[in-house]
């Protein structure tokens, strides 16, 4: 049976002194390290996406996220060595309220972009496929599918009006 797995990734937002800036994090360790992204996780047992993405995003990078904005919902399959692919369902957001000062964690570095300036060819090489659609208002739903060494080998994306 297939590997499913169901997540969520959250980008802070604001108004810096060139423009709107994102916030990133690089991953230190663990599945995408050494990439940045947004903070997010695993939904456990028994939360709900909400639950999940306020907790993962003070885990990682101790802010509380206060509002934010469903802009994506992304179905990743993943060859593997198996005869099974691999399925992570993520719900990803724009937060542009928050509690606190994004700071290190031991699994996330975050530091702030403008996004003029964001760093695609550090990221997951989907990102650069639909970030900057949601950076201009669009919601999407996407389907991306990647190899077992994380070359991305189709992206599918559909605007949506709601998520």
């Amino acid at each position: 049976m297939a590997t499913d797995k169901h997540c969520t990734l959250i980008f802070p937002r604001r108004q810096g002194e060139n423009g709107t800036e994102i916030l990133l994090a690089m991953k230190k360790r663990g599945f995408g390290s050494d990439r940045w992204n947004g903070a997010g996780g695993k939904i456990e047992p028994g939360e709900t996406v909400e639950q999940a993405l306020v907790r993962e995003t003070v885990e990682e990078i101790n802010v509380v996220p206060r509002s934010w904005e469903k802009v994506a919902v992304h179905d990743f399959v993943m060859d593997t060595d198996t005869d099974e692919p691999w399925h992570m369902h993520v719900h990803a957001f724009m937060c542009d309220e928050w509690d606190g000062e994004p700071e290190e964690s031991e699994e996330m570095a975050p530091r702030w972009f403008s996004v003029h300036d964001i760093p695609y060819a550090d990221m997951w090489q989907d990102d650069m496929y639909w970030l900057p659609a949601v950076l201009l208002g669009k919601k999407l739903e996407c389907r991306f599918t990647f190899d077992q060494h994380d070359t991305m080998l189709s992206a599918e994306m559909k605007p949506v009006d709601s998520l």
